[in-house]
């Protein structure tokens, strides 16, 4: 007759948490890198729709410059349109501001229940006197 002993299964239940942690511990490194790569990527998306808009200057002759905000909103919203992303353009008389967003698809996370995350960035540009 066998006898039970206290200890059976306990080794498995360490393999199983051990092999958990390191699958959300590699999900998050590598869902991590990807959102942090894509707020790279809009942010200078988003820079450059803004500096797109601020060279949109007119009353130069004048001696006051101020951006065109028809013409910096068509710039900024052209390219934020070729690159596929959607954004917020904010224009005052002598600076732009670009807000851009973009949702992030998790490649592991996702077992976990977080199947995508949003990233939004703000970028501005001003004109200045030379």
């Amino acid at each position: 007759m066998k006898t039970r002993n206290s200890d059976e299964g306990i080794v498995t239940a360490f393999v199983v948490a051990i092999a958990l942690t390191l699958i959300v511990s590699t999900g998050l490194a590598l869902d991590s890198g990807r959102l942090v790569a894509a707020r790279v990527e809009i942010a200078d998306h988003a820079e450059n729709a803004a500096r797109l808009a601020a060279q949109e200057v007119v009353g130069i002759r004048l001696g006051n410059p101020v951006i065109d905000p028809v013409r910096g909103r068509r710039a900024a919203s052209a390219y934020l349109a070729n690159h596929g992303l959607d954004g917020t353009i904010t224009i005052g008389s002598r600076s732009v501001t670009v807000e851009v967003r973009t949702t992030q698809d998790m490649l592991i996370l996702q077992l976990a229940g977080v199947a995508s995350k949003t990233v939004s960035v703000s970028r501005s540009a001003e004109i200045t006197d030379a």
